[in-house]
C-alpha cells in the first residue's frame, strides 16, 4: 500500500487534501503540522513513498525539513508561490499544487508520480534555483475605484491593518487598500528589506524615521510617512528587528 505523508501547518487544508487523495483511492499514513514535528517524525521512521508539503509552515518553511533530514521520497509541494518559484520547481522536474488545490490537478500530479521512475529530488538545487530566480513579487496591483494601478516595490513604504483590512501607504503618502491579509502579504515580501513588527504592521527599513524607547522595553517607530496610531514593536519580536537592522 502507497506510504503518503501531508506536512501542512493548517489543519483545515491538511483535511481537504486528505479527503481529495481518499476520493482517489489513496490513504494518508501520517499528518505532520510544522517543521519541528516533522523532522522528529522523520528521524523516527522510514520514509514514504510520497509527501505533499506546504512550502510555508508556521515555524519555518518545508526546505528546513529536508535539509535536516535526508528523505529518499517523491515530493508534491503545495505553494502559493508565484511564477519565479514555480519556474524553478520544473527546472528541477518537481510537482507541485497551487492553493487552493484542485481536483484535476491534484490527478494530474498523482499521475506524473506513479509514471515517473525517477522520484529522487535534489532539495539543494531546488533551493537554489528558487533563490536565484527571486519567489519574492515586485509589484502590487491594487484598485481605486474603477482605476487600476500596479505599484513597485520599492515605492511600498509600510502596510498595516485596520478592521479587518490591509492597506498599503507609499512613500509619497497614498493609501491603497489591498484585497490580501498581512499574514499573505507577508510571505511574498523579501525579509531583508521589509519586516513584520507586531500583528498590525509591516514596514521597510526605509520608511523608519526614527526609533524611541518604549514601555516594557518595546521599541516604538516613528514612520515616514506618518501614522495617527502609535507603531510600537511587539515584545517578542524586539530582539529580532534589532537584529534586522544590525542593531
Amino acid at each position: 500500500m502507497l506510504r503518503v505523508v501531508i506536512i501542512e501547518d493548517e489543519k483545515p487544508a491538511a483535511r481537504r487534501l486528505q479527503r481529495m487523495l481518499a476520493k482517489e483511492d489513496i490513504l494518508v499514513h501520517t499528518m505532520l503540522y510544522s517543521v519541528t514535528e516533522a523532522i522528529a517524525w522523520f528521524r523516527e521512521h522510514p520514509a514514504p513513498d510520497l509527501i505533499f508539503a506546504d512550502i510555508q509552515l508556521s515555524d519555518g518553511t518545508s526546505f528546513d525539513i529536508f535539509e535536516q533530514v535526508p528523505v529518499q521520497s517523491a515530493i508534491i509541494f503545495t505553494t502559493a508561490y508565484d511564477q519565479y518559484a514555480i519556474r524553478a520547481f520544473k527546472l528541477n522536474s518537481i510537482d507541485y499544487l497551487l492553493k487552493p488545490v484542485k481536483p484535476d490537478d491534484l490527478r494530474f500530479a498523482l499521475d506524473k508520480f506513479h509514471n515517473n521512475t525517477n522520484k529522487e529530488i535534489d532539495i539543494q538545487q531546488l533551493i537554489s534555483n528558487i533563490k536565484n530566480n527571486n519567489s519574492y513579487k515586485k509589484r502590487f496591483g491594487v484598485q481605486y475605484g474603477a482605476h487600476l494601478q500596479s505599484i513597485p516595490v520599492e515605492e511600498i513604504a509600510y502596510f498595516y491593518s485596520q478592521d479587518k483590512t490591509t492597506w498599503l501607504v507609499t512613500y509619497s503618502g497614498e493609501e491603497f487598500m489591498y484585497d490580501q491579509s498581512l499574514e499573505k502579504v507577508e510571505k511574498q515580501l523579501n525579509p531583508e528589506y521589509f519586516f513584520r513588527i507586531n500583528r498590525q504592521f509591516i514596514l521597510s527599513s526605509k520608511a523608519i524615521k526614527d526609533i524611541v524607547q518604549y514601555t516594557n522595553s518595546r521599541l516604538k517607530i516613528i514612520l515616514h510617512p506618518v501614522t495617527q496610531t502609535d507603531v510600537v514593536v511587539a515584545r517578542e519580536r524586539v530582539k529580532d528587528f534589532k537584529n534586522w537592522l544590525g542593531l
